[in-house]
């Protein structure tokens, strides 16, 4: 009798299909414009396009260059994960199991970092990042995003580090496993929900990122996707035609990304609520 279903479970399916269509109205218009001659785009912006325009997404690719730019965002990103996932596990675990007041202050500045608009670190981080070296150098771009996302993923690692047992890791190290055994052995493979649901918020900020990249990367040849599409828009022309194209292209490794990994999210999330 409990699960019996009402007026009202029928009204609140209704009301959340509604909402789930509001979401897709943005694809609609990229994915259908993207589909149309520019004279389409400017006339009827709404309508389904009267002849498919696949030439639109051939023209993207090859003015993109897409291998290169694809290529290049690929590499930032893998790589700023990497950086992202071993730096700021270590820093979260050793943050939760060490017991001192310097150690809650850390992990306090780390939080309270998250909170600080990139806009008014911009110019000090790309006037540093000048003295260091750093421009035009998709490992120094890594290294920045290291410094931007360490907040979030050591606040994410910090709350689940806290739900795994500490008997575990006593009983390794009188098996005689030091403490560096005793994470990368014992407790990195049980942060494996944590770490996948980390990966793929850094993976979606990272891959779409425009402005960081935008100021550091000056070199056409190691332009992101983002950037890359950016150079549709001119000053005095824009190219809608082929900008929604090049979007279109640019969303899609993304989203195999996301549905591959989507098994892997919920298991993270059920994993954290049991715990």
């Amino acid at each position: 009798m409990g699960n019996r279903y009402t007026w009202r479970t029928s009204i609140v399916e209704i009301l959340a299909l509604l909402l789930g269509l509001v979401f897709l109205v943005p694809f609609y218009y990229v994915i259908s414009n993207s589909l149309k001659p520019f004279a389409e785009i400017l006339t009827n912006t709404s309508a389904l396009p009267k002849m498919l325009m696949f030439d639109n997404y051939v023209n993207a690719f090859e003015k993109l260059n897409f291998l290169t730019v694809f290529k290049n965002s690929l590499i930032i990103t893998i790589g700023s994960n990497i950086v992202l996932v071993i730096f700021c596990s270590m820093a979260a675990y050793m943050l939760v199991r060490t017991k001192k007041k310097i150690s809650n202050i850390i992990f306090m500045t780390f939080v309270a970092a998250m909170i600080i608009p990139f806009q008014s670190l911009m110019i000090p981080l790309i006037k540093t990042a000048g003295n260091l070296g750093l421009l035009n150098s998709m490992w120094g771009l890594v290294f920045m995003y290291l410094g931007f996302g360490s907040g979030m993923t050591i606040f994410l690692y910090h709350g689940f580090i806290k739900g795994i047992p500490l008997e575990l890791e006593e009983a390794a190290i009188i098996d005689g496993c030091t403490r560096f055994g005793v994470f990368w052995r014992i407790v990195f493979p049980l942060l494996k929900p944590i770490t996948v649901t980390i990966v793929i918020l850094n993976s979606l900020w990272i891959w779409n990122d425009f402005l960081l990249p935008s100021l550091v990367l000056q070199d056409p040849e190691l332009r992101t996707i983002p950037l890359a599409t950016f150079f549709f828009f001119g000053q005095y022309t824009k190219q809608w035609d082929l900008a929604l194209a090049a979007l279109v292209i640019g969303i899609i490794p993304l989203l195999i990304f996301f549905f591959t990994m989507q098994k892997h999210i919920i298991q993270g999330i059920t994993s954290g609520s049991i715990k």
